[in-house]
């Protein structure tokens, strides 16, 4: 039998406990109308992970990692429709196959389902929590509302005042729109104000295509077909936001305020894995795990097409080494248009994330990412600042003395 090599970067599954079940109806939200890929499923229990197959992920999961530490991640719909027991499940499970490794988790919330219990037991047991939350109250209910249109920017923040209050560690996941893209500094300070430390912005950019088992958004494999989503960021505006931020980070923040985008960044001038995957060269080794065990070459990609197998009939290390996972990793450096091969930002963004690579270069070659326009002005915008931070890297001193350097010199506008 041919041994299969490792991936040079940990093996990671993102897992849905609920699949695509969430107390929220966020309008931009891509992952709700997965249900209609599992709409045959009946009964009270439909989308809930079974204890089987929660122990056969958890046991598969840890047996196919090359490294000490392993990483578990609970994500949505909402994670938090499990009870708490489901986890406390987890955990005992996790310590009968650790195997002598550490096992971390993390868990993403949209923050309205938080009470003293779960609270207790995040920190308990030392679970990083990730917070939806996409600005002050006019911006974050823009989007983000239940079912029956009521406002949920109250109840998230009560969540983020227990998880304060018990001492769980916790970041903000910040969807960048349509409408909150034009208030960056409104959405910094926020966060900042509400004691966040660690910040994901993530650009929303979706298309719309029906299909005909009810689900409404395009694939990769739908390129250049459907219209663009309402609530999408524009190039331009996602620019203004990031540049807008970065000029306030950069002159009083660096070192005390972790924003993923930035350092991101700064990782890709010293020649350092980005730790995102969409500015990484090459991707696949992220898969997700919907409820009943089935892998998906991404949580971006939870499309029939895109389907890799299922736990109960293959192992998780033979479905993410696979060559359909592969073939779908190389693709993103491979399938690079001309004019991004030969741009001088490619060592940064690598073409950024595979889902927005719906358009076509001034030559009329497919495959140029949407933002591309924006993400070329971020970086024009930062790279002095980059290149002078990179210098202190190389010289051993503390990149957060670039704070000092750009307050002496007037901002560059892009």
């Amino acid at each position: 039998m041919t041994s299969i090599a490792p991936f040079a970067q940990p093996l990671y599954v993102m897992t849905k406990p609920v699949g695509s079940l969430c107390n929220l109806a966020c309008s931009y939200c891509y992952y709700l109308e997965k249900s209609h890929i599992y709409a045959d499923e009946q009964g009270r229990d439909r989308f809930s992970m079974s204890e089987e197959t929660l122990e056969r992920f958890i046991r598969q999961y840890i047996e196919a990692q090359t490294q000490p530490q392993v990483l578990f991640t609970w994500h949505g719909g909402e994670p938090l429709m499990r009870p708490l027991s489901f986890y406390r499940k987890a955990l005992a499970l996790q310590r009968q196959y650790a195997g002598g490794r550490m096992i971390d988790n993390c868990l993403q919330t949209n923050g309205t389902l938080l009470n003293d219990e779960w609270c207790a037991f995040f920190r308990e047991n030392n679970w990083l929590i990730g917070i939806s939350i996409d600005g002050p109250q006019e911006f974050h209910d823009e989007y983000r509302r239940a079912r029956g249109g009521q406002p949920s920017f109250h109840k998230v923040m009560r969540g983020i005042e227990l998880l304060q209050k018990h001492g769980v560690e916790w970041n903000a996941m910040g969807v960048v729109n349509d409408f909150n893209a034009d208030y960056p500094l409104d959405v910094y300070h926020f966060y900042k104000e509400a004691g966040c430390q660690y910040i994901q912005f993530t650009p929303i950019v979706e298309r719309i295509l029906p299909h005909a088992d009810g689900r409404h958004l395009a694939s990769m494999s739908d390129a250049g077909e459907g219209r663009l989503a309402d609530f999408s960021v524009s190039p331009e505006q996602f620019a203004h936001f990031a540049c807008g931020i970065f000029d306030e980070w950069v002159r009083n923040d660096v070192g005390r305020v972790f924003v993923q985008l930035f350092d991101s960044t700064l990782a890709r001038w010293v020649d350092q894995p980005p730790g995102v995957c969409y500015m990484a060269e090459t991707c696949g080794h992220a898969a997700v795990m919907e409820h009943n065990g089935d892998i998906y070459a991404c949580d971006h990609f939870v499309f029939p097409e895109y389907r890799l197998g299922n736990i109960h009939s293959d192992s998780i290390a033979s479905m993410l080494y696979s060559s359909q996972q592969r073939a779908f990793g190389r693709a993103k450096r491979d399938r690079l248009p001309c004019q991004c091969r030969q741009c001088e930002w490619l060592f940064a963004c690598n073409g950024g994330c595979p889902k927005d690579r719906f358009r076509s270069t001034s030559d009329g070659e497919d495959g140029l990412n949407y933002l591309c326009e924006g993400y070329k002005r971020f970086f024009e915008h930062v790279a002095p600042y980059m290149d002078f931070m990179k210098n202190e890297l190389n010289d051993e001193r503390p990149p957060a003395n670039v704070m000092e350097w750009a307050r002496r010199y007037p901002i560059v506008k892009s």
